[in-house]
């Protein structure tokens, strides 16, 4: 027992790192399963990849604790397996730190969306490393100081500052995510947040007495062992626990959640629950085109817009005319029931407007400026001058004479085009 408890191999440890290895297995699963099965297609912004930096976050948690405290015997000692490396960096800023500041950001991204209505006034890029700063911080000065010994350990005084840190982002969380318990979210996320506050708190509960006994008393050989195979499993349990359901990407969750036998979304309207989303309605089934009518009428009839976004599809201009749908559907939401208009005008800023987006429009930097700075997403007016610039552009790159033809008689999509 003493010697495992120094050097690393008890049979605790190896069942540990085995705990560790199946979290992260499922950790992996959780993630990429939407993309792989239901090929859902790959986000831009912080909606990818701050979920990504949360699960290589995860994984220099449980790779720091299996290195900085000897779960596995090795022979020879080289810089890389320094204390400094793996228990104060990799730990604590790459780590444990990188993983609540990830679900922080996340949690003020909804406050900001939801109770003040308009997009962050910080981008995730800027705010996510400057939540991080106190730990790089810390984690410079203990760096400076050098007081682990030689089994990475720390001395009681060292101990009290750093549980603070760890207990002050608990806090953080939970502060931002109770300042938007009173928004009725149509995708739980605040469910979804709460449950793994609780869970990960619970862990990390168990996982700092954990690590109060595994520092202090490294004199006592079973106390070691017991400790640091708590710390291990505990963390696996809350690296699984705080990264329960992305908050930043509603119908991807539902994607992801999605079981047998129940109805599929395509489309954020009918995620939404917009009434007969994607659907004609019956005068438009029967209703003849005018092809003396203005553009911007004629895409008001859904088999218009449909046959005209196929035909401007087909000449790799579509984006605009698929805006215009999203904004149709948006319009068909009650003013009185802000929450599922902030949703819809959400999905459509990530999808067109914001630079690098994956349809972005072609519109001016004023009214990009003036979508991405509103004071309120809910307001029906927030993509009015963008539509109306749409519409002139259409007009004059793809030609109405030329559209109208395509529509009422079917002309082969590619002629038109190459025409």
């Amino acid at each position: 027992m003493v010697s495992c408890a120094v050097e690393g191999g008890c049979p605790s440890d190896y069942i540990a790192v085995a705990i560790s290895i199946l979290s992260l297995i499922l950790l992996l699963t959780r993630s990429i399963f939407p993309f792989l099965v239901h090929k859902v297609a790959r986000t831009k912004g912080s909606g990818f990849w701050i979920p990504l930096i949360q699960v290589s976050a995860s994984f220099n948690l449980l790779l720091s604790i299996v290195r900085s405290l000897n779960f596995l015997k090795f022979k020879k000692r080289h810089w890389w397996q320094s204390c400094y490396v793996w228990a104060v960096w990799v730990e604590g800023p790459l780590g444990f730190g990188l993983v609540l500041s990830c679900r922080i950001a996340q949690a003020c991204h909804l406050y900001f969306i939801f109770v003040k209505r308009r997009l962050p006034l910080i981008r995730s890029y800027i705010l996510l490393p400057l939540i991080l700063l106190p730990w790089i911080a810390g984690a410079a000065f203990i760096h400076m100081r050098k007081p682990l010994n030689y089994r990475c350990h720390m001395g009681t005084w060292w101990i009290i500052p750093v549980v603070s840190l760890h207990t002050l982002y608990v806090a953080a969380l939970i502060g931002f995510t109770r300042a938007v318990r009173h928004i009725e979210f149509r995708f739980n996320e605040l469910r979804d947040l709460w449950r793994g506050i609780l869970l990960s708190a619970s862990s990390i509960g168990v996982w700092i007495a954990a690590y109060i006994l595994n520092e202090i008393h490294d004199d006592i050989s079973w106390l070691q062992v017991v400790s640091r195979f708590l710390l291990l499993v505990f963390a696996s349990i809350l690296v699984l626990a705080i990264i329960s359901i992305s908050s930043s990407q509603p119908l991807l969750s539902q994607i992801s959640l999605r079981r047998k036998g129940t109805r599929e979304f395509e489309t954020m309207g009918q995620a939404l629950g917009i009434p007969d989303s994607g659907l004609q309605s019956r005068s438009e089934l029967a209703s003849t085109v005018n092809p003396n009518e203005p553009l911007d009428k004629l895409l008001l009839n859904k088999r218009f817009r449909q046959s005209f976004m196929a035909f401007a599809d087909s000449c790799l201009a579509g984006e605009s005319v698929h805006f215009f749908d999203e904004v149709q559907e948006l319009s068909r939401i009650p003013e009185d029931d802000p929450v599922r208009r902030i949703y819809m005008a959400r999905h459509i800023i990530e999808k067109y407007i914001i630079s690098g987006a994956a349809m972005e429009v072609n519109i001016s930097h004023r009214c990009r400026q003036e979508i991405l700075t509103t004071p309120n997403l809910a307001r029906p007016d927030l993509f009015h001058n963008t539509l109306n610039e749409l519409i002139q552009l259409m007009k004059t790159n793809l030609g109405k004479r030329l559209l109208v033809i395509h529509v009422l008689h079917e002309v082969p999509r590619r002629s038109q085009c190459e025409n």
